[in-house]
């Protein structure tokens, strides 16, 4: 846990324990290897990031518009390190199934939560499986599962009279 808010990933860094410090270094590096050049690298809501800048995506994330748009976040948490991959929950990127899929071929226990992939140690993860979840999702592809569930384009795309893709209705039918 950090004491204080870093505003640089080197401050990230330097305020980790030396174990911490080497895992976070290892998995941020082979983030950095494998991610569309068109991302970013910084600090976001306190976690090194990898973030779709606005120069590349102007609306910016639907939360939070000053925000870029997130796409992948590493933190040393309490108990555990986190890897969050956003787009292994993008809907139609089929990343998580892919991911769960993938992970019991490396002989290696998946802790993956609704958000993101935990671990103590990097021993923990599947290196290769995850350097190919960030590799399967490029900008371009993310942008365009984004603009699916973003409630500024449904609401664009309702208002211009295009038909919104609505969800199936869960209600019974009538008998």
């Amino acid at each position: 846990r950090m004491a204080a808010k870093p505003s640089t990933v080197a401050e990230y860094l330097d305020a980790l324990p030396p174990d911490r410090r080497a895992a976070i270094e290892c998995v941020r590096e082979l983030v950095r290897k494998n991610a569309d050049p068109k991302l970013e690298e910084g600090i976001q809501y306190g976690m090194i990031a990898w973030y779709v800048p606005h120069s590349v995506f102007p609306p910016g994330y639907h939360t939070d518009p000053k925000q870029p748009l997130p796409y992948a976040a590493l933190a040393s948490q309490k108990n555990h390190m986190s890897l969050y991959l956003m787009t292994a929950y993008a809907e139609g990127s089929e990343g998580e199934a892919w991911i769960r899929a993938a992970w019991p071929k490396t002989a290696k226990k998946l802790d993956m939560g609704k958000s993101c992939i935990r671990f103590k140690q990097v021993d923990d993860l599947a290196l290769d499986v995850v350097a190919e979840a960030i590799r399967r999702v490029s900008v371009d592809d993310f942008l365009a599962a984004y603009a699916r569930v973003d409630p500024r384009e449904r609401k664009r795309a309702s208002s211009s009279g295009a038909k919104a893709t609505a969800s199936p209705s869960r209600r019974k039918p009538s008998r």
